[in-house]
């Protein structure tokens, strides 16, 4: 081989790596959906369905190098040589293009793309994927160009030749969004038996220490609000780790307890999170809690879920993964955890709230507003705690009677509890104030019927003019279009000014205008970005603006 057939060769296969670099780039923003739909392959597969539009560019892009390479075949040597190439190059410099405008479109997302070990492992088989287009081509050729030379006329034509080796070598553009499917399921198996070790580690670091106190903390909501709520309650007495943020599936409390549990810890909480049946009952196959708490059952992920009744089931499956002798709080106002309370078999079981009978834990004389809330917290014994925190809302008043009730039960007693409540600090995105000349309440976090209603409360409580900007809920299957109405038609009684953000805004309008809310207050945009923009046209020193939901990047 000579040294010019050797460079060029070299040259070749640079370009195909080149290439298959450029299509992997491209697939980034799938890549993302797939991390934010928390690797489910049929929820992925749902929502490309739903955004076939930013499939378009890839299509369109394949189907043009694909067109110039079987135009470039008519025309022959010379020309149509030229614009064979041309296709083919094209192709690889649109694919850069789309590669690159996703990696600069990360900066701008909600929730970017995190290069995990899974994600940089799922990059492996989707490069390989986007090689073997090009590859194939190749090879086809060189068979192809054997048989020729051996007087052979393979295939009958120019048809069977040109046109499927050429669409083969454009099919993992094409086909982007099921490439990365492709790759996922490649990986599968592969990630099974990772998390399936990780999880076994996890277990041995609790079995190491007997005498640690493990509690599960589920709900539809209030969840991660109770998990701190108790966790700066109980550290005036105990040594204590939490799951951090949002950190609520079996592979993000694994990853806490392998990287943060200590010997020296004696009590460790678990966010327990559920988009589908039996996700609650696995992670207490993995944390076998003593201790729950069920903040509220209510309707949230219903896509997933499809009915109220599966919401239920589920929640209660941390009942019943307790440990034999373990030890259940129930919120007593909410009549779905009232249910799961009169079903359970548990010997110690609780209902903390503030009306109704049977209560461990009462809280009365609430007294809620801007600057926080005062209130009793009355024990089933009659001991009374006198309490006053900076956390907004009555619905955190009832996430501190669960923990109350726990740490309590826990061996606190009343000062202790009292010291803690006073130490609450609002969570990050879930009706935390933020004072100045505009107040701003951040409940970005909140996306669910009854919390979201509780937020407008907050709000209503507030003095001055009161704005909010939403994009509503989602994840609510067949009721989303009439619970984001009935949400704008609550909206109508608590704020003055309604900015209203995307697809979900036209069914908010109509309940905002149902209600007889001024229309002239009223603004629809395509983006948080947008409503944004036109925040300080409406905005005046001594107004309350309120973030309710920011929805993740897959529901924009």
């Amino acid at each position: 081989m000579s040294t010019t057939e050797l460079l060029i060769n070299i040259a070749f296969w640079v370009y195909l790596a080149l290439d298959s670099l450029a299509v992997a780039a491209a697939a980034i923003p799938f890549v993302h959906m797939l991390q934010l739909e928390s690797y489910q392959g049929p929820m992925y597969c749902k929502w490309v369905r739903r955004h076939m539009g930013k499939w378009t560019v890839y299509i369109l892009a394949s189907c043009m190098g694909f067109l110039l390479r079987l135009a470039g075949q008519f025309l022959g040597e010379g020309l149509g040589t030229a614009i064979w190439r041309l296709g083919d190059f094209l192709y690889t410099v649109l694919m850069a293009a789309f590669g690159i405008s996703a990696i600069k479109g990360q900066k701008q997302a909600v929730k970017p793309l995190r290069y995990t070990a899974r994600v940089k492992r799922l990059f492996v088989p989707l490069l390989l994927l986007a090689f073997l287009g090009p590859l194939l081509r190749f090879l086809l050729q060189m068979r192809y160009t054997n048989l020729l030379n051996q007087g052979i006329q393979p295939w009958g034509g120019w048809m069977d030749y040109g046109f499927w080796p050429e669409l083969i070598r454009f099919l993992p553009g094409l086909l982007l969004p099921l490439t990365v499917l492709l790759a996922h399921l490649i990986t599968w198996p592969l990630e099974k038996l990772i998390q399936g070790w990780y999880i076994q580690d996890a277990k041995k670091r609790l079995q190491a220490n007997p005498d640690l106190i493990r509690i599960g903390i589920t709900g539809s909501f209030g969840k991660t609000s109770t998990k701190y709520i108790l966790g700066t309650i109980l550290e005036e007495k105990y040594n204590t780790l939490f799951t951090p943020g949002s950190f609520n599936t079996t592979m993000g409390v694994t990853r806490v307890i392998r990287e943060s549990l200590q010997p020296e810890h004696a009590v460790f909480i678990a966010e327990m999170g559920a988009r589908h049946k039996g996700d609650i009952a696995e992670l207490c196959r993995l944390v076998s809690p003593q201790y729950g708490i069920i903040t509220a059952v209510g309707k949230q992920h219903l896509e997933t879920f499809g009915t109220l009744e599966n919401i239920i089931r589920t929640k209660g499956e941390l009942l019943k993964g307790l440990e034999p002798d373990g030890c259940a709080f129930l919120n007593g106002d909410d009549p779905n955890c009232r249910l799961l309370y009169e079903e359970a078999s548990l010997k110690e079981k609780y209902l903390f709230g503030t009306e109704g009978a049977g209560l461990y834990m009462r809280a009365e004389h609430i007294s809620a507003g801007p600057d926080g809330s005062r209130f009793d917290l009355v024990a089933a014994d009659g001991s009374r705690i006198s309490c006053e925190t900076q956390l907004l809302g009555r619905h955190n008043i009832l996430n501190i009677a669960g923990a109350a009730a726990l740490s309590y039960r826990l061996g606190l007693n009343g000062d202790a509890i009292a010291a803690g409540i006073r130490r609450l600090q609002p969570v990050e995105h879930r009706l935390q104030l933020i004072k100045g000349p505009v107040t701003v309440i951040d409940d970005a976090f909140n996306a669910n019927p009854i919390g979201s209603g509780e937020a407008l409360e907050v709000l209503k409580s507030f003095p001055g003019p009161r704005i909010i900007i939403t994009p509503g809920m989602v994840e609510l299957g067949e009721e989303q279009a009439a619970l984001n109405r009935a949400f704008g038609a609550h909206m109508a009684a608590c704020v003055d000014i309604a900015i209203l953000v995307g697809p979900n805004g036209k069914d908010m309008e109509a309940g905002l205008l149902e209600a007889g809310f001024p229309a002239q207050n009223l603004l629809l945009v395509d983006s948080l970005a947008q409503a944004t923009e036109k925040l300080p046209a409406y905005q005046q020193p001594g107004c309350t603006v309120l973030f309710e939901n920011d929805l993740t990047d897959n529901y924009n």
